[in-house]
């Protein structure tokens, strides 16, 4: 019995935990890839190559501006 209690209590704690979590947007980066030169590099179909990258994109907080100090 104490083991059945035991996985609901920890069922229902994941469960409220993850509620609670929230993730930030993520945005897709992508930036053009250059050789020594600085030239751009393209692939066989003539396309340049370019390097993306998933980022996490958070909101910024709004708030009230801080008094200066005389």
């Amino acid at each position: 019995m104490k083991k059945v209690l035991v996985s609901a209590m920890i069922a229902l704690s994941s469960i409220a935990f993850t509620s609670a979590y929230a993730e930030g947007e993520t945005k897709k980066v992508c930036v053009d890839v250059k050789d020594k030169e600085g030239k751009p590099v393209k692939d066989a179909k003539g396309k340049v190559k370019q390097n993306c990258k998933e980022m996490k994109q958070h909101k910024k907080l709004e708030g009230t501006k801080v008094p200066e100090k005389k």
